[in-house]
């Protein structure tokens, strides 16, 4: 049924939709006024006391106000930055200049459960941190209007140690975040989280509750340094740590690509015919007592001696055994005078990757001055301070989930800082031929005036993280200069480059129209066609055609990576024809639909036609609805 919310550029409320779901699942839990009756539902948990109130959670000043942030829907939209994008014709990779929950809110509408990974280097909160203050909602001044965020940029909350809710704070910023972003993940998603000791500890708590205990699947150390620093008056710091959790349990197993080093270890001694291989004890860790089904005599071949171990089992049954010695694969030493068998595992045998480890080595992934370095040569000298080694979440992006290396999957970065995520993307689909596309979000926080980056030229943050993805284009292009492009190259710098996308105010005066609680949502909706009579008389010629677009089909769940094409065939009206991954629809958002347009999607009623409700006469409006159905939408 129609109802207000569907006239209004509202990003889904999520609270709505669980409320609705209990409702469709469990009705008896609701009155007949359509409130959920909190007793029902104790009472269908077995609790028996209905004013229980101890429980084991983490909770601090703040957080319900947190979650009902994260649910509730948002108001703005994005605007798409034609002079700031880089081979946006080709290119899938998208930037988003904005705050960042409202863009994660956003996302929502086209890609729930769409992102295969999630990378993120959040605020550390060491006393000195930029805070996000969150006073981005209704009923407050939106930071675009009160900073003047086109030309200057954002000036975000400091968290001092002195503040007296300062862990409060740094959970109120982070907690709504990570809601949002988890619905943003496939069921076999992942998250990787950077974070030193400060805050580690509320980080685990907050991601327990929020991805499920069940789905952490490690703390990565990470060593990020060669040498320690002599300016600590106590320990060095040489890591930080990468807290990684899956969505679900949909991600069976992880894999990490082989690579030269771990080759290395595999060779052939006894030039046996299979190749190189490698060995593993085959003494079972267990005791003969703890596994008694696992004890059993086998035959040394070169000395025909029968072997027990005096204190351990074996780690095989005894047909397995027998099956490894049929296949020759026990190895007894070069000469056979080993005291206990060892178990060959062949090359050739370990398709797949091999398992990861939790701690990532500064020889394989990179060091913070490496990644200074780097950032360094490619748009100047201490421009961001502590960026991440592009090579660290190349690792991440890099991983075997459940048997598929996915080369076509979407990575997200909400705290994009300097860009090292789309940095890694392009650098990893280089390597492996892959067709991965990044998300970049970043708020426009002003640099500081006396800043290397201020004097450089950059305002704010978001500059940076679009002048080093744009570096790095340029640098890969550079690369193939003089070479001859194969198809796989050409691919590959087809998708270089990037969309800019700008969180805005809407550009439909409705979006302020506030529904009535004690109305009914028919009653709404009419309030709504008498508000958008009202106030859109002012919406004149002087709108920008591309915006309202975006704007339009955002709502209607397109993503970012839509296509534009015009249809010459409309001589009365500018139709475009909309299509992205798994949408397709006609769009015109002209002030006047004329009967010619009218006309022929009344007998082509087989694809979705999107226009403006005001360009509409009653009687246009009924017929388009009665033919077309749900495939007709007059926004």
């Amino acid at each position: 049924m129609e109802t207000y919310n569907d006239h209004i550029t509202l990003t889904p409320d999520v609270n709505d939709e669980r409320l609705q779901t209990l409702r469709r699942l469990f009705p008896d839990w609701f009155t007949q006024e359509g409130k959920l009756d909190i007793n029902e539902v104790k009472k269908a948990v077995g609790s028996q006391d209905t004013g229980e109130t101890e429980r084991y959670e983490f909770r601090w000043f703040g957080k319900s106000a947190a979650k009902r942030n994260a649910f509730s829907p948002t108001r703005a939209t994005l605007h798409y930055d034609p002079t700031r994008s880089v081979n946006a014709d080709k290119t899938e990779n998208i930037i988003i200049e904005g705050e960042n929950l409202e863009v994660l809110k956003i996302l929502q509408q086209g890609y729930r459960e769409k992102v295969k990974c999630i990378y993120i280097d959040p605020p550390y909160n060491t006393g000195q941190d930029f805070l996000y203050n969150d006073n981005f909602k209704e009923g407050k001044e939106a930071y675009w209007e009160h900073t003047g965020v086109k030309n200057e940029g954002v000036a975000l909350d400091t968290n001092t140690e002195n503040e007296g809710r300062f862990h409060s704070n740094w959970l109120d910023m982070m907690y709504p975040r990570l809601l949002v972003a988890r619905t943003l993940l496939r069921p076999d998603g992942i998250i990787f989280i950077s974070m030193d000791d400060h805050e580690i500890h509320h980080l685990r708590k907050i991601c327990d509750e929020i991805f499920g205990e069940e789905n952490l699947l490690t703390n990565i150390i990470w060593e990020k340094r060669y040498t320690r620093s002599n300016n600590s008056k106590l320990f060095g710091t040489m890591t930080e740590h990468i807290l990684c959790y899956r969505k679900s349990d949909a991600l069976m197993n992880i894999k990490e690509p082989r690579n030269d080093r771990s080759d290395e270890i595999y060779t052939n001694p006894d030039n046996d015919e299979r190749g190189p291989w490698t060995s593993v004890s085959y003494v079972n860790p267990a005791s003969r007592d703890e596994r008694p089904n696992l004890c059993y005599k086998i035959t040394n071949p070169f000395t025909g001696a029968d072997v027990e171990h005096p204190t351990n089992a074996w780690k095989y049954e005894y047909d397995k055994y027998l099956q490894h010695v049929q296949e020759n694969k026990l190895y007894w030493g070069q000469n056979g005078n080993n005291s206990y068998p060892r178990l060959k595992k062949f090359l050739s045998e370990m398709e797949g990757g091999m398992v990861p480890s939790n701690f990532w080595k500064r020889d394989d992934v990179g060091t913070t001055d490496q990644a200074s370095a780097e950032l360094e040569s490619l748009i100047g000298r201490g421009i961001f301070p502590f960026p991440k080694p592009p090579h660290l979440i190349e690792k991440a992006i890099s991983y075997i989930i459940n048997g598929d290396p996915d080369k076509d999957c979407i990575v997200l970065d909400f705290f994009a800082g300097s860009g090292t995520t789309g940095h890694a993307v392009i650098n990893q689909n280089m390597k492996d031929n892959g067709h991965r596309k990044f998300i970049l979000v970043q708020i426009p926080e002003i640099t500081d005036e006396k800043s290397n980056a201020r004097k450089a030229g950059y305002k704010t943050i978001s500059e940076i993280t679009i002048a080093r993805n744009k570096a790095v284009a340029e640098k890969v292009q550079e690369s193939f200069k003089g070479k001859i492009i194969t198809p796989e190259d050409q691919e590959q710098l087809d998708q270089l480059g990037f969309k800019v996308f700008t969180l805005s105010k809407s550009s439909f005066p409705r979006v302020d129209f506030a529904p009535d609680p004690q109305k009914t949502d028919e009653e709404n909706l009419q309030l709504l066609q008498e508000y958008i009579n009202q106030k859109e008389q002012q919406f004149t010629i002087q709108f920008n055609s591309e915006q309202l677009i975006t704007e339009i089909l955002i709502k209607q769940g397109f993503q970012l990576t839509y296509h534009l094409e015009p249809q010459p065939q409309f001589e009365a009206n500018n139709v475009y024809l909309a299509t992205d991954d798994t949408h397709k629809a006609y769009i015109t958002v002209d002030d006047k639909l004329h009967d010619a347009t009218v006309e022929y999607f009344l007998t082509h009623a087989d694809t979705k036609f999107i226009c403006i409700e005001r360009a509409l006469d009653t009687t246009k409006k009924y017929n388009l609805k009665k033919v077309m159905d749900t495939k007709f939408f007059a926004f």
